[in-house]
């Protein structure tokens, strides 16, 4: 990792969640050596959410496969509970089932095991800034089935609308970039704008919406058929 990348992560408070202790530890180190501060480090589902609670992390790294409560259910009681909580699900398990459960559980993103430490890194800090991060092949399948989910959308409401969410023309570009699954650092580069700005355009439109993250924001414009244009 270069210098500039430690030094971006250095606000982001961690924490790692696996019932294997020398993986957790590996992982936790690894994180810590690339500038991140891992407040908390948990083995099993009831002593995840109790430390969670107590350590406030910006980014809980969670596998799935725990004792006494399953990931997912520990991801759908933090992530309830506080709405700044991002969760990125780091598993051994590419199950589509599983991957599904987790993001609709309230997971950020799904990392397999098999990626590299400076993937992880890179994912750590994409996911503390909002944004999905996905195994290659997963993302794919996340919008895949929420386009599934959106099989019978609410019906659009029209620019005449005045109960309709009024967005500037920027701000609509950047929902439909979204929608097809682009990264903000992409869609930065598409937009020749910068990353900072396609997060506030982002923040913007979340706050216009009522929406609380970036997933519920790609349902939305896929709902409305934003994803095809």
């Amino acid at each position: 990792m270069t210098e500039t990348s430690g030094a971006v992560l250095r606000a982001v408070r961690v924490m790692v969640v696996d019932d294997h202790p020398m993986w957790r530890d590996a992982v936790a180190r690894d994180l810590a050596a690339a500038g991140c501060e891992v407040v908390a480090t948990a083995g099993d589902g009831p002593q995840a959410v109790r430390r969670a609670r107590a350590a406030a992390p910006d980014v809980l790294v969670l596998d799935l496969n725990l004792p006494g409560m399953p990931g997912v259910r520990v991801c759908r009681e933090l992530v309830g509970a506080d709405s700044a909580l991002r969760v990125l699900v780091l598993s051994a398990s590419g199950e589509h089932a599983d991957v599904l459960e987790a993001v609709k559980s309230g997971a950020t993103g799904y990392l397999l095991k098999s990626a590299s430490t400076e993937e992880l890194v890179d994912a750590v800090r994409r996911t503390a800034a909002g944004e999905p991060v996905f195994t290659p092949g997963l993302a794919g399948l996340v919008l895949g089935e929420y386009r599934r989910l959106a099989g019978e959308p609410v019906p659009a409401a029209g620019p005449g609308d005045p109960s309709a969410p009024r967005l500037t023309d920027r701000e609509t570009e950047v929902l439909r970039l979204v929608a097809k699954g682009l990264s903000y650092k992409q869609i930065a580069e598409r937009l020749v704008i910068s990353h900072r700005t396609v997060q506030n355009h982002v923040q913007n439109t979340l706050g216009k919406l009522q929406l609380h993250n970036r997933v519920e924001l790609v349902r939305y414009a896929i709902e409305r058929g934003l994803d095809d244009v």
